[in-house]
């Protein structure tokens, strides 16, 4: 049957990372339940799930059977095709009313769209090519240029990141690392946090699953950490 997966404090685990890449300190005795969590602070929200659970969950992530087909069911079991009628059946409060219309935040922020879609064609470019053939670009552009067009109130730029480091985090995944960033386009300054004539913090594109620290002095990870780039993250495992 389906599992309710519950937030409780005794549940939160933090873990301090570095730049370079990413380091996790998790206790012997804690309490795992196989739901990673993994949050950059901003505007990232990493979510897995361990593969026992697969077929088992529902609600607006999917159901994890690996079919993305069959992803909006309602609270009700129905599957339906309209992500209003999906998104709405989810709702938390029966106080809040159900959204009827979906506006494109390009057609109500026009003045985004060319810079949203020249911006994310990187998505598209040479840059990914090795990935394309793996990995279809084409849905994480679409989803480039709906993001990059919402931001119109500050922050312009970090939805336009976030939507490009999605597609670069699949190629990851799929055992591409992609250096797509450069001191132009979404830098990441790690060397920053450096003291004069030290070179502990930098970045690294795809950066390792574990390492050693003086919080981790054993070096061991759970295995459900996937490989992440190398900038500073706060994340979660229940």
């Amino acid at each position: 049957g389906l599992k309710t997966l519950g937030l409780t404090n005794n549940g939160l685990i933090h873990t301090s990372s570095s730049s370079s890449s990413f380091l996790w300190w998790l206790p012997r005795q804690q309490l795992d339940i196989g739901l990673v969590l993994i949050w950059d602070r901003r505007t990232s929200l990493f979510i897995q799930l361990s593969p026992k659970y697969k077929g088992q969950v529902c609600g607006l992530c999917g159901n994890y059977d690996g079919n993305a087909n069959n992803d909006f069911i309602t609270r009700c079991h129905a599957l339906v095709v309209n992500p209003l009628v999906f998104g709405n059946s989810w709702k938390d409060s029966p106080n809040c009313p159900d959204v009827h219309t979906m506006i494109s935040p390009c057609t109500a922020n026009p003045y985004r769209q060319s810079w949203a879609q020249k911006q994310c064609t990187i998505i598209q470019s040479h840059v990914f090519s090795e990935c394309h053939a793996i990995v279809d670009p084409a849905p994480y552009f679409d989803a480039c240029v709906f993001d990059s067009c919402a931001c119109d109130t500050g922050g312009d730029c970090e939805c336009f990141c976030s939507a490009v480091a999605a597609y670069a985090q699949s190629c990851n995944e799929a055992g591409l690392c992609i250096k797509w960033r450069t001191p132009t386009i979404c830098p990441v300054f790690c060397d920053y946090y450096n003291p004069p004539g030290e070179c502990e913090w930098h970045y690294k594109p795809c950066g390792s699953q574990c390492m050693k620290t003086c919080r981790n002095p054993s070096g061991i990870c759970s295995t459900q950490i996937p490989p992440l780039e190398g900038k500073l993250f706060i994340y979660f495992i229940l």
